[in-house]
């Protein structure tokens, strides 16, 4: 009975986070990938690309609900950042179709998967999101690969 009590509470948890925050893309995002480069080279900025399940995958839900969505965290990475979010809903599959050919040539294999690239299109690093579940320290990481690069 107890497995039971606690897999239902754990069910109306994660409901509850998606319903409220998977909506819609977080505002300072796009969804358009070539568009972003595009954006990118002309602001001379890097890329920073985000491929998540919005509606079924717990860590994605966190990352969304913790950092992604924070007007903080959108603020301070869009200075160095065009920022792109390539969703795979199960609610959605019109979305998930659209961006498989993006998952198929970055050979994503697991989500949140964080890819930054150049403004060309060339990876500078990637990562799974939830290993910095905090605002802090996710902006400190993606930071540190820019001056890795010597792009800062």
């Amino acid at each position: 009975m107890k497995a039971i009590t606690w897999l239902a509470s754990v069910t109306v948890g994660v409901a509850a986070l998606t319903a409220t925050a998977f909506a819609t893309t977080p505002e300072g995002w796009t969804t358009d990938l070539d568009k972003a480069l595009e954006k990118a080279k002309a602001e001379k900025k890097s890329v920073l690309v985000e491929f998540t399940g919005s509606d079924w995958c717990p860590p994605c839900i966190a990352m969304r609900k913790n950092v992604f969505s924070k007007k903080e965290f959108v603020d301070a990475a869009a200075k160095k950042f065009v920022l792109v979010e390539l969703d795979f809903p199960k609610g959605d599959q019109a979305v998930a179709d659209k961006n498989e050919p993006m998952a198929k040539k970055y050979n994503i294999e697991g989500f949140p998967t964080v890819i930054l690239l150049t403004p060309e299109g060339k990876e500078i690093t990637r990562f799974f999101a939830s290993e910095f579940p905090q605002i802090d320290t996710f902006l400190e990481h993606i930071n540190k690969a820019l001056e890795k690069k010597g792009l800062d």
